[in-house]
């Protein structure tokens, strides 16, 4: 049977990737450092503080003691935000997001790699963001953290590739979770349209490449916006992007 983790798996987009998988007969990993309150036979749930790096050993140890010491996917999905802007940001605000975006997903991989090593076609998703296509202002802090994930996931997939194990990341927009319960301007220019359901299903189709060419793609996107933005991105000019960005986020 194969076998996924899921940080940040009480709820919103971790649990509805749980019950993606859970519905395909996957043994799931559900750890959070709040109480997961559902349960199925193939669930196995737990306490996980990401920022912690003994609480990923241990967290990873208790769950491939039911999965034979293997692990197919781990899913960074772990995430927290503060808006507002960085000069009136509360410090602690400002370092607990850089510890649960940047090096919570940093000690995840770092944990996961001898269980992923061990597993034939295993696979890294870290949960990014479309608010690293260009930074955000009034979420600062939590864009350049989304960038950082999308260097790492880059970074990593040409370190482990010897080891065989791919590495992809996610770059929703707003979805319909707790994180989208901000005063970001961009949430009211642009709405939140995304369920956590679709950000499951793209996690499903992205560690399930029908071919060659499709294991070769790294970043993921969600919605047709976010994927337009990226594509944009891509080919825009810095000022160009700018303005656009400053339209979206005034």
């Amino acid at each position: 049977m194969s076998s996924i983790f899921i940080s940040g798996a009480a709820e919103g987009i971790g649990r509805a990737v749980a019950h993606r998988f859970l519905a395909e007969g996957w043994t799931v990993g559900a750890y959070d450092i709040a109480p997961v309150s559902y349960s199925h036979p193939n669930l196995v749930a737990g306490h996980l503080d990401a920022t912690d790096a003994e609480s990923w050993d241990a967290a990873l140890a208790d769950f491939t003691a039911h999965t034979g010491g293997k692990l197919d996917v781990l899913d960074n999905n772990a995430g927290i935000i503060a808006d507002g802007a960085l000069a009136a940001l509360p410090a602690p605000k400002v370092a607990a997001q850089i510890q649960v975006n940047a090096l919570g997903v940093t000690l995840g991989a770092r944990a996961a790699h001898r269980y992923l090593a061990a597993t034939d076609g295993s696979q890294l998703v870290n949960m990014g963001s479309a608010s690293a296509i260009y930074g955000q202002p009034d979420i600062a802090v939590y864009s350049a953290t989304k960038a950082y994930v999308g260097g790492l996931t880059e970074a990593l997939g040409l370190e482990w590739e010897p080891d065989g194990i791919r590495v992809v990341d996610i770059w929703p927009l707003w979805a319909k979770t707790k994180l989208s319960d901000n005063d970001a301007t961009s949430v009211r220019r642009l709405g939140v349209h995304i369920t956590p359901e679709q950000i499951a299903e793209v996690i499903w189709d992205a560690t399930h490449p029908a071919n060659r060419w499709q294991r070769g793609k790294i970043h993921y996107g969600v919605s047709l916006l976010d994927k337009a933005m990226y594509w944009a991105r891509s080919v825009s000019p810095d000022r160009t992007a700018r303005f656009v960005n400053r339209f979206i986020s005034a």
